[in-house]
């Protein structure tokens, strides 16, 4: 079975919808446990991400009513 980013990203939405946020750390750790290491990356400041593609689709999904906390590392439904 392959995954997509967009499947990720589904996930992602559903869980802030349903918890109303969603740390950074708690993602990434499920996303590679579910989904694959793929779909994570470390970045420039050595810190673990998502993929682009996920962020991508992310955004597209939520249309705005997601908002990223910078200093809690965390989304949050607005």
């Amino acid at each position: 079975m392959v995954v997509t980013a967009q499947e990720v990203a589904e996930w992602m939405v559903k869980e802030i919808k349903f918890t109303g946020t969603l740390y950074q750390t708690a993602a990434i750790e499920y996303v590679k446990a579910n989904f694959g290491e793929e779909f994570v990356f470390v970045n420039e400041n050595g810190n673990a991400s998502l993929s682009k593609e996920v962020k991508k689709a992310f955004r597209k999904l939520h249309g705005g009513r997601i908002a990223w906390d910078r200093d809690g590392f965390l989304w949050a439904w607005t």
